[in-house]
């Protein structure tokens, strides 16, 4: 669980509602981020992949941390 909790730090500090939203506020913000940034980069063959590869691995980082938060926030994780 120790593992977990470093991987993702914003997921286990759902203690409340407003801990809850940030958490998944944060996860969405940065997703957007990179979508934009695939948008601009996309074009670049060798670059255009290797982000398209990061943002496939943050996508999967963002909804396995939007689980968790909501699992915290259940009291199902502690």
């Amino acid at each position: 669980m120790d593992l977990i909790k470093k991987v993702f730090p914003f997921s286990f500090g759902a203690k409340d509602v407003t801990g809850l939203i940030v958490s998944i506020i944060i996860y969405v913000v940065v997703g957007v981020v990179f979508g934009i940034i695939v948008g601009l980069l996309g074009k670049i063959p060798v670059i255009g992949l290797l982000i398209k590869v990061i943002n496939g691995v943050y996508d999967t980082y963002a909804l396995v941390g939007i689980v968790l938060a909501v699992l915290v926030f259940l009291k199902v994780i502690k």
